[in-house]
């Protein structure tokens, strides 16, 4: 990146630093956003002016994105990010201010995707899914999906898209500058593509999912099975990351680093590397007991989730309602949580009746406690799995100690 910028970008700067460096003092946030929207009001260009010659890959989608960058950051053998998952304008600027490597992987809310597209001018951009979120804080799925088709119309860039979602196939199809590399990684999910974004009949639920209008899966360049196969041959992607879905997350991280010269076996072998993301998928302890750290925020997150944890004896769901996490409950209704019948939940944060009373509808056996009570409630020689959601899982990270 050039180092010569304007001098409203260089107060721009300065300020994001101060700002930045006061709130992790003051404890007020991670030090991530504050200053960036502070630099973001001097300097509304700031984004754009940041990012001029880096090699920019974006990441995005419902579920996933801090877990792909992260497996991106490690494919390449590092590149500028943002880490701590600040994936809107102010946190993105902070990243790019906190680091002048050439090569840059940003998360980016799905939301937020147009708008850091159009200012970074990204050469890949990967497509992970996309699925119901929190409606008081995200859009409507389909709306978020034409938003996608819009912004990836005139993109340069060229596309990762995982043609297993159809709402991802519909938003990436609208690309005509450059290409698009489709990659058959899986669904698990598929509440949110019973009907054709297209003409909205109802499409063939198969894997080769299919509509009466045309709207298809397309035929994918890479395809992930016990290998990932793509038309140079096969490729071995072990993960120490348990989960079919990290699996899935990585098989898109090897290709996205393909892209920026980083041979498919060597990015493979990054990635197996990687045990734990932000947090996610720690051993933590507190009073003696362990804990397994694990992050939902959704259905189709929980789902994911249910499948590592189904079986266990013991399981803790920690569900918050503050900004961060959505202030509106609802969405516990649309996951799949009579899966965990024949184990305990425990039920811990702000909205843990809201849960007990979900799980309750299910015939889950449920107990309400506080976080302070578990240890002297539950008594595990295994580690107990924790699935919380934003801000629970910040304060379970917070409460416990490494193991």
């Amino acid at each position: 990146m050039s180092s010569r910028l304007p001098l409203r970008s260089s107060l721009a700067l300065a300020s994001l630093r101060l700002v930045n460096r006061t709130s992790r003092v003051l404890g007020v946030g991670q030090g991530t956003v504050a200053g960036g929207r502070v630099a973001l009001r001097i300097d509304p260009q700031l984004v754009r002016r940041m990012s001029a010659n880096r090699r920019i890959i974006l990441v995005s989608g419902t579920n996933g994105k801090t877990t792909t960058t992260a497996l991106v950051v490690a494919a390449l053998g590092g590149a500028t990010t943002n880490a701590t998952g600040s994936n809107m304008s102010a946190g993105i600027v902070a990243a790019l201010a906190s680091d002048r490597q050439s090569l840059t992987v940003l998360e980016v809310d799905e939301a937020f995707l147009a708008t850091v597209a159009e200012a970074t001018q990204p050469e890949v951009i990967v497509l992970l899914n996309l699925s119901r979120d929190q409606l008081d804080r995200a859009a409507e799925v389909r709306v978020l999906a034409e938003k996608w088709r819009t912004t990836l119309h005139n993109s340069s860039a060229t596309i990762v898209a995982n043609s297993a979602d159809p709402l991802v196939v519909y938003a990436a199809i609208a690309q005509m500058n450059s290409k698009v590399i489709w990659c058959d990684v899986g669904s698990s999910w598929t509440m949110d593509a019973r009907s054709c974004p297209q003409c909205t009949e109802p499409l063939n639920p198969d894997g080769q999912w299919q509509c009466e209008c045309g709207f298809a899966k397309p035929t994918p360049d890479f395809v992930l099975g016990e290998t990932l196969n793509g038309a140079a041959g096969a490729v071995n992607l072990h993960m120490a990351l348990p989960g079919g879905f990290n699996r899935s997350n990585a098989a898109l991280a090897v290709v996205a680093a393909s892209l920026l010269d980083t041979p498919l076996e060597t990015a493979a072998q990054r990635v197996s590397t990687v045990r734990e993301v932000a947090g996610r998928f720690t051993m933590r302890q507190r009073e003696g007991q362990a804990f397994r750290l694990m992050l939902a925020k959704n259905p189709a997150g929980v789902s994911a989730l249910i499948g590592l944890v189904a079986g266990g004896r013991n399981v803790v769901v920690s569900i918050n309602d503050l900004i961060a996490d959505g202030i509106d409950p609802s969405w516990l209704y649309d996951a799949p949580f009579d899966q965990l019948r024949g184990s305990t939940v425990w039920c811990t944060g702000e909205r843990s009746l809201d849960l007990a009373t979900r799980l309750d509808y299910a015939d889950v056996t449920a107990k309400v406690v506080t976080v302070d009570e578990l240890a002297s409630q539950i008594h595990s020689a295994e580690p107990v799995d924790v699935i919380a959601n934003y801000t629970a899982f910040a304060a379970w990270l917070e409460s416990t100690s490494p193991c």
